[in-house]
């Protein structure tokens, strides 16, 4: 079948480049019967990119411990909540009531999650993130005062530019404050990505596509 095909290959060209870096599969808009076909193949790590949907779809499939949801679209203040029931990465932390809210939501729970800083590498009034000259301010706020579990610092480079500069600049900030992780790298840019450091790489169509 075409997306076990189209998996083994993008498992097989990651390894090539890198035995660290783990793949998310992205399964947005994906049937169950597909996300199924993945975890019999012993492949753990699933990203989404909206809540609701995210709820419907793994509310049954989520009690397999071994699962490990990553929340990789951009997320609403008043689906907080929900996510932190259900996800248990967010690569998306973006602003100061974001990180307020799941400190709360933590307070009151032994759940823990784990925490990307999505940072605005280009500057792009149309992209979410922290802008990159504020995220070294950010991410001690989350950790000092908010006590968060910061693992590292996501981003989507400008379409157009070569993303090596992006990834860079991500991978000397996640090194200067200490972090461990790095999410960056999607289908048209994870080998660069994986050149770069990325310990985490999103990739969907490349996965189910048929071509």
């Amino acid at each position: 079948m075409s997306i076990i095909k189209n998996y083994n290959y993008i498992l097989n060209s990651i390894k090539s480049i890198s035995k660290d870096t783990k793949l998310i599969v992205v399964t947005k808009n994906q049937s169950i019967d597909n996300i199924n076909l993945l975890i019999n193949l012993n492949h753990f790590h699933f990203g989404e990119n909206r809540v609701q949907e995210a709820s419907l779809k793994w509310k049954n499939l989520i009690s397999n411990s071994k699962l490990k949801l990553h929340l990789i679209g951009k997320l609403q203040s008043n689906k907080a909540k929900d996510a932190f029931e259900i996800f248990h990465y967010i690569h998306t932390l973006d602003n100061e009531k974001l990180a307020k809210i799941f400190a709360n939501l933590e307070k009151n729970s032994t759940k823990k999650i784990k925490y990307f800083i999505q940072v605005n590498v280009g500057n792009e009034p149309q992209k979410n993130g922290i802008p990159i000259d504020k995220t070294e301010q950010f991410i001690k706020y989350c950790l000092n005062d908010l006590k968060l579990n910061i693992v590292g610092l996501m981003c989507i480079p400008p379409v157009k530019d070569d993303p090596t500069q992006y990834f860079t600049s991500l991978v000397k900030l996640t090194k200067k404050n200490n972090l461990k992780e790095l999410s960056i790298g999607m289908s048209n840019d994870y080998e660069c990505a994986i050149n770069n450091g990325a310990t985490f790489v999103r990739i969907g169509s490349k996965i189910f596509s048929s071509t």
